[in-house]
């Protein structure tokens, strides 16, 4: 038995979402055999936008009854049933998060007369309900109500089950074991099961092939069904747009985050909050005590009249001032990686000097500061990080050419790069940005073994 249910609300998402007006009916694969449809009274305003579809405002439901008072009556007509509808995944989860709200459960098997159509009706332009009705020659009366779209519902599903294939398809679909009831109503099946469980960019695409959002990942395939798990007002609404998803390979995580930066900046996808331009917030910079000592320190760059480096967290900023500590032979202690101490002791840098036990004089000490400083000063100018590629015989590149960012590359495990001119030969040119900046000066600071420095390189 199945209840075959359509639903209208006070606006497009899941959470938050009320309902207005709900219809149910009872149908046994050949003919209706009971009926339940109400008005709701959602405790809320209704949108104009919604009034305009539906036609129902705040007079229709003012005496109404609310879906607390109908809940239990919404239970028992459906108990035992499959719940289908029209892309029932926004109804069966609308409905579930109001008896939610009222600390009721709601679980029932769902069939999606969308999926449903596009298996055993392929090839059609449209399969929302107003033109699957067209093309099926399916009457559709009060369309975006409740009553007339649950019916519409009704006729199209008895059509899909008069099929001879439909028996099959349902069963699949009923499985307890199969994603359909999960995916977008739009994807196929096939262009899911293709994704790779690989590290790598992916783009959701609507039915004119626009990309509507762009994503990174570690396991594109696991990620992306996440989307389809998220039932968020956002992810909702991008799931029943998404008709087709492609994806790119990358390899290592940083040529994904830079993949990622630079489709987003290319697309502009509609679901994609804007990559924030986010300003770096720290700085490295030096001041002598009253003692003489240099100090190398970390503050927030609105306090700083001048630094050396900027930085986007206080992590990166310690990390890196450790590394100078271990390149300069700088004591932690006067790094300001150690507080309140006499003399360093810190775990992951070898013992300084002795300038913090008294063993070495403030200028000695000094001059190695000022070394570390026009090492900051002097920057990395050309250098290349490599990463882990596509597949187990090649390696991902990434340069940086006279400090900007330039691209990234994949090569044979088998090529060595030497020069600018070889690193250049396999380069996939990219644009220079804020947001690349960030990446990969986080990545540097935390993975200082991967960078090859090329300057002084035969070019």
């Amino acid at each position: 038995m199945y209840c075959i249910v359509d639903i209208e609300t006070t606006g497009n998402g899941i959470i938050g979402n009320k309902i207005t007006e709900i219809s149910i009916f009872k149908f046994n694969g050949e003919e209706i055999v009971d009926e339940y449809t109400t008005l709701v009274n959602p405790e809320c305003e209704i949108p104009y936008f919604i009034t305009g579809l539906t036609g129902i405002d705040n007079h229709t439901v003012r005496n109404a009854p609310t879906f607390r008072e109908v809940a239990q009556h919404v239970s028992d007509f459906t108990k035992e049933m499959i719940f289908v509808a029209h892309s029932v995944n926004f109804d069966y989860n609308v409905i579930k998060h109001e008896f939610k709200a009222l600390g009721l459960s709601f679980v029932r098997k769902k069939l999606c007369t969308v999926r449903l159509s596009r298996r055993i009706f392929p090839g059609l332009r449209s399969y929302s309900l107003g033109k699957l009705c067209s093309s099926l020659d399916i009457p559709l009366k009060d369309r975006h109500r409740a009553r007339g779209d649950a019916h519409a519902t009704v006729l199209l599903f008895h059509k899909i089950i008069r099929t001879g294939k439909a028996e099959q398809v349902i069963t699949s679909f009923l499985n307890a074991r199969s994603q359909e009831a999960t995916l977008p109503p739009a994807l196929d099946r096939e262009v899911y099961e293709r994704l790779p469980p690989l590290t790598g960019v992916y783009y959701f695409k609507n039915s004119k092939g626009s990309v509507i959002y762009v994503g990174k990942a570690k396991n594109i395939k696991k990620r992306i069904l996440g989307h389809f798990y998220d039932k968020s007002t956002r992810e909702i609404e991008l799931c029943k747009e998404t008709t087709m998803i492609d994806f790119e390979l990358a390899g290592s995580e940083l040529v994904a985050l830079l993949m990622e930066s630079a489709a987003i900046k290319h697309y502009y996808p509609k679901y994609n909050r804007a990559q924030k331009r986010k300003l770096p917030a720290y700085g490295i910079f030096s001041y002598a005590d009253r003692n003489g000592i240099l100090h190398l320190g970390y503050n927030r760059l609105k306090v700083l009249p001048s630094h050396y480096l900027a930085f986007y967290s206080t992590t990166d900023c310690r990390i890196y001032l450790e590394e100078l500590c271990t390149i300069f032979e700088l004591c932690p202690k006067y790094c300001h990686l150690q507080e309140n101490v006499t003399q360093c002791n810190h775990f992951r840098i070898p013992q300084c000097g002795g300038v913090c036990r008294g063993s070495e004089s403030a200028s000695a000490y000094n001059k190695k500061v000022e070394q570390a400083i026009a090492f900051m000063k002097s920057g990395r100018s050309n250098y290349l990080i490599k990463e882990k590629g596509r597949n187990i015989e090649e390696d991902a590149i990434v340069l940086i050419r006279d400090g900007k960012y330039a691209g990234y590359g994949f090569i044979s495990k088998n090529e060595e790069i030497r020069t600018l001119n070889d690193a250049i030969a396999y380069l996939i040119p990219q644009k220079d940005s804020l947001e690349t900046q960030r990446l990969i000066l986080s990545y540097t600071v935390k993975n200082p073994e991967k960078v090859l420095e090329l300057d002084g390189l035969e070019l």
